[in-house]
C-alpha cells in the first residue's frame, strides 16, 4: 500500500501507547509497547553504565544525588533495571554491575528502543580495564558503543564520562588515565551531539569506598559534574516538542524514493529509502515499537 500525502487529504497520525493491542481503522493491530510504573512524562534521561551506574557500595549511586539537584525540573529516568534507594523519586536505570563495554553494546539495541531517551549518561569502560579485557581496544569499543546510540537516537544528547580513577593500583590508575586520554578524540569524532564529561580530575582516594566504586561523597561529586554538564547543554533537559533546526524540512514532490512511504503490517510507516517513522526521532531504525505504530484517521 503507498501512502500519498498531498494538500487535499488530511490524515491524523497517533502514536498508540498501549500495554494491549488496538485495532485499527485499516485492520492492523498495534503491538504492545512497554510502559514505565515511574514515568512523569519528563525529559527521559538514561543513566548507561556499569555498577558505579548502578550504585554499588551506595544505593543509587550518583542517580540520587543528581536527581536531587535536577529537583524542580520535569526529568524522567529510563531503563530496563530498577533499584530502590531512599531519597531518588526515579529509579529506573541501566546500570549492570561488572558489565564491559562490549556486554553494554549487546544489549544497547533493545534498551534504547525501549527507552527512547533524549539524554543519555554513559559511564562504560571500568570492568575492561579491571578485567584486563582487550584493554588497547576499549577506547575505539566505546566509540562504536556511541555510534550505535547515536544511530538509534540521532536527536539525543549523549554525555560520556572519563571514568573514575583507581588510585589504589598503580596499573589500573594508569589504564584508566590512558583510556580517559583517548576520549576527548572519541568524542570528538561523534559529532555535536556527543559531549565529553571529566569524572576523573578532583576525585582523591577518599572518595572512593573500595579502591573502585565512590563514596556517596564521591556520588555526589558525580551527581556534580552530571548536573552541570547537562545545564550547560540546555537541549538535554528540554524535550523534543518540535523538530530541531537541522531536521529534514518539508520539500516540493519529487517523487523520489525518500518521499514514497508504505504501511507495513505491524502499523509502522516506512520510507522507501529506509527507516521507519518515529514519534521521537523522525526517521529511525524500524523496531516495532509503540512510537513507530501508527493509524489513519
Amino acid at each position: 500500500m503507498l501512502l500519498t500525502i498531498s494538500p487535499h487529504t488530511t490524515y491524523s497520525w497517533r502514536v498508540r501507547f498501549r500495554r494491549i493491542g488496538v485495532v485499527l481503522a485499516a485492520g492492523l493491530v498495534v503491538l504492545p509497547s512497554p510502559t514505565r510504573t515511574e514515568s512523569n512524562g519528563g525529559v527521559r534521561v538514561l543513566p548507561l553504565g556499569d555498577s558505579i551506574t548502578d550504585g554499588f557500595t551506595e544505593p543509587g549511586g550518583y542517580r540520587t544525588p543528581l536527581w536531587q539537584r535536577l529537583s524542580g525540573r520535569e526529568v524522567d529516568f529510563v531503563g530496563s533495571t530498577s533499584s530502590s534507594p531512599a531519597g531518588l523519586g526515579d529509579h529506573d536505570h541501566e546500570g549492570h554491575p561488572g558489565w564491559r563495554v562490549d556486554q553494554l553494546d549487546a544489549g544497547i539495541v533493545t534498551w534504547i528502543r525501549l527507552a527512547r531517551p533524549r539524554t543519555v549518561l554513559l559511564h562504560a569502560g571500568t570492568n575492561d580495564l579491571n578485567q584486563n579485557h582487550d584493554v588497547a581496544t576499549t577506547p575505539a569499543r566505546l566509540g562504536a558503543l556511541i555510534d550505535r546510540i547515536r544511530s538509534l537516537a540521532p536527536l539525543a544528547e549523549v554525555f560520556v564520562a572519563q571514568i573514575t580513577p583507581i588510585p589504589d593500583d598503580a596499573v589500573l590508575e594508569g589504564r584508566v588515565r590512558a583510556f580517559n586520554a583517548a576520549l576527548p578524540a572519541v568524542v570528538a569524532q561523534r559529532g555535536p551531539r556527543t559531549h565529553l564529561v571529566d569524572m576523573h580530575s578532583g576525585f582523591a582516594a577518599a572518595d572512593l569506598e573500595d579502591g573502585v566504586h565512590p563514596t556517596s561523597a564521591g556520588y555526589a561529586k558525580m551527581a556534580d559534574r552530571w548536573a552541570a554538564a547537562l545545564e550547560s547543554v540546555p537541549d538535554s533537559l528540554t524535550p523534543l516538542l518540535a523538530p530541531p533546526a537541522d531536521a529534514p524540512a518539508v520539500r516540493t514532490c519529487d517523487g523520489s524514493p525518500r518521499q514514497r512511504f508504505s504501511f507495513s503490517p505491524n502499523g509502522s510507516v516506512v520510507a522507501e529509502s529506509g527507516g521507519c517513522l518515529d514519534a521521537v526521532s523522525r526517521f529511525a531504525d524500524c523496531g516495532g515499537m509503540g512510537d513507530q505504530c501508527w493509524s489513519v484517521r
